[in-house]
């Protein structure tokens, strides 16, 4: 490299740690070859010193190389323009950028999303209970499935599919009516399989845990309302709770133990109590730091319906112990 394509370069260099911006501005075509660079280190250095009497500065022909005057659009030698860019030393962070307005400040969109979520919540829970009594109270359908175990363990996978799909897949949840079919398809999915577990359990029993899971969720829903407390921040703890609830049931599969089982169902209960705490929350939204959307409605019943589900579960296993 040339000593003079050396010097050129320098110069381009210092052109650019002289001008800082983060706003991208394209300035007038600059050619380094011809001088006016030279112009511009002086334009950046001349405005970056304080005017006299804090009058603004005017820049003059003096100001410029001559060379610069003379030619002052002119191309360089490969005949490409080259442009100088101005980096903003105004750094606008995210936090003074201006925040998005959020749908549940408008609390006609809240109430409607409420009112929509306990309407499918509530259409849920009178499917699961009429099925479950369908198995449970009709002796030929009980005697059944006692007979044939395996529909009640085919019914598993095809339970976790669907809410795989509904949980995951964002766009299906909010399509209608194929966010209705599929979640109204869990929903007898899931009362079939709840229904084929009940046949193994007294009537007396199943009426006490649907008794105690309704009372436990209208006493939930009422402190989830009314708490200051936000259980929407401990999401990532309680999914590690979850896994551990998971690990802990493998081991009791294993160990035959009272005692075992007899903790496992009574953390299984708190875990899904302060999930369902949390799931109202993020449902109401307002003043807590997790909400979730409007158009989310199918997703907000399909979590508050799991965590009854797995409440009634758990305490059915804590009666029958």
């Amino acid at each position: 490299m040339d000593p003079q394509s050396l010097k050129r370069g320098n110069n381009q260099l210092k052109v650019i740690k002289l001008v800082r911006k983060i706003d991208f501005e394209i300035s007038e075509p600059v050619n380094f070859g011809s001088g006016d660079h030279q112009y511009l280190v002086q334009k950046a250095a001349i405005k970056g010193a304080p005017s006299k009497a804090g009058q603004p500065f005017t820049y003059s022909s003096r100001d410029m190389p001559q060379e610069a005057i003379k030619h002052p659009h002119s191309r360089n030698r490969d005949g490409a323009n080259t442009y100088a860019v101005q980096i903003s030393e105004d750094i606008v962070t995210s936090d003074s950028a201006t925040a998005l307005p959020s749908p549940f400040e408008d609390m006609s969109v809240r109430r409607g999303f409420i009112v929509k979520v306990f309407i499918v919540l509530s259409v849920q829970l009178l499917i699961t209970i009429a099925v479950i009594s369908i198995f449970v109270f009709c002796k030929p359908v009980r005697q059944w499935i006692i007979l044939n175990r395996w529909f009640m363990f085919a019914l598993f996978p095809a339970v976790m599919v669907v809410i795989i799909v509904l949980a995951c897949c964002r766009d299906i949840r909010r399509q209608v009516p194929a966010n209705y079919i599929l979640l109204m398809l869990f929903t007898i999915l899931e009362g079939l399989l709840l229904g084929s577990m009940s046949v193994f359990f007294k009537a007396e029993e199943i009426l006490w845990a649907a008794g105690a899971t309704t009372v436990v969720t209208l006493t939930l829903t009422l402190f989830a309302l009314q708490t200051k407390w936000d259980f929407t921040l401990l999401n990532g703890v309680l999914f590690v709770l979850l896994i551990v609830l998971m690990i802990y049931g493998i081991i009791a599969l294993v160990i035959r133990s009272y005692w075992v089982h007899l903790v496992y169902a009574a953390l299984g209960t708190l875990i899904f109590s302060l999930y369902l705490v949390m799931d109202i929350q993020m449902m109401v939204g307002g003043r807590y730091h997790y909400e979730v959307d409007p158009e989310e409605y199918i997703f907000a019943a399909l979590n508050i319906y799991v965590d009854i589900i797995n409440l009634f579960i758990f305490i059915l296993d804590l009666i029958v112990r």
